[in-house]
């Protein structure tokens, strides 16, 4: 059943546009997609995922479980960047370590639905609100990769002020963006909504599939790059994320019983971002490099987890 879904999701239209732009890449072909559209299609998935997550979340009967739940994502994902910045700044610069940092706090809508899948093929049932959790644990961790990156950088020049620092995190063009649309979201009307739903919902995989597309391109130039960082990045990206969703698998226990949502707790710390965060960071971190923290995701990651993670994770919570 595994190899089923990972056939299933390697075969994903998005994931192989962004195969598609690596090999225009190796070939030589001039496709390249223009900056000024690669930015805009940035901007709509951060409000797409915001947006959607919001009217999740408007859906739900706020209780102490869901509320506890909420704070327990937004943790994870606050305190996974910050300890794996520091993990990987022993082999990265400052931009790419925090770039990575942030991919890895946050979280894989693929890897999500992937989990669903395999908990209905176990016919056990996770709530609605597991949703909204998952687009809260999006911005934290681009937050506090921000915070590092600039800190880092500040620290080279010989200061820095923490205030401006996470006024300058938090005022992020991407972060009020995707936090925005979440607020936004959460407020709307639900009949007044449903006239944008097939913007935010019917286009998304499109623009997705341009967006991989471009970040396949960004990747394919740099893909000697990958290579030259040795092995460390592979063994982060096989090792990491599974240490994550083990530990999340025992702790999720003191936040909600059901197994279900304690399974998506588990894959959501286990996964890596390579829509929110490679978006936010094109627009506040142009330096780093896009051909590092994608294939680490998208490569190794996304097929360890379907293949592996999703067993252990399962049979730690059962």
């Amino acid at each position: 059943m595994n190899l089923s879904l990972l056939a299933e999701n390697l075969t994903n239209p998005a994931l192989l546009f962004f195969i598609l732009g690596i090999t225009a890449v190796l070939i030589k072909s001039d496709l390249e997609i223009p900056s000024n559209s690669s930015r805009f299609i940035s901007l709509y998935l951060l409000f797409a995922i915001g947006f959607k997550g919001g009217q999740e979340l408007s859906h739900e009967h706020m209780n102490g479980e869901i509320l506890w739940s909420m704070g327990f994502g937004v943790l994870l994902s606050a305190l996974i960047p910050l300890a794996s910045f520091f993990l990987l700044r022993i082999k990265l610069n400052v931009s790419d370590a925090a770039a990575t940092a942030a991919a890895y706090g946050s979280v894989s809508a693929v890897t999500f639905v992937t989990a669903i899948s395999f908990l209905e093929f176990h016919k056990v049932h996770s709530d609605g609100h597991m949703v909204a959790i998952m687009a809260l644990m999006e911005s934290p961790a681009i937050i506090v990769g921000l915070i590092l990156l600039t800190i880092f950088r500040k620290e080279k020049q010989g200061k820095f002020e923490f205030g401006s620092i996470l006024k300058h995190a938090l005022t992020n063009g991407s972060v009020v963006l995707i936090l925005g649309s979440l607020f936004i979201g959460f407020l709307a009307d639900a009949k007044q909504a449903e006239d944008i739903k097939p913007f935010t919902n019917e286009l998304f995989k499109g623009f997705l599939a341009i967006f991989l597309l471009d970040m396949g391109i960004s990747s394919g130039k740099k893909l000697k790059s990958f290579f030259a960082y040795g092995w460390f990045p592979i063994v982060f990206a096989l090792v990491i994320p599974l240490i994550n969703g083990i530990i999340t698998a025992y702790a999720s226990i003191w936040v909600t019983p059901d197994i279900g949502n304690r399974f998506i707790f588990a894959v959501l710390a286990a996964s890596a971002s390579y829509i929110a965060v490679p978006a936010a960071m094109k627009i506040s971190a142009p330096e780093a490099n896009p051909g590092l923290f994608l294939p680490m995701a998208l490569a190794i990651t996304f097929p360890m987890n379907i293949t592996i993670g999703f067993p252990i994770y399962y049979s730690i919570i059962q």
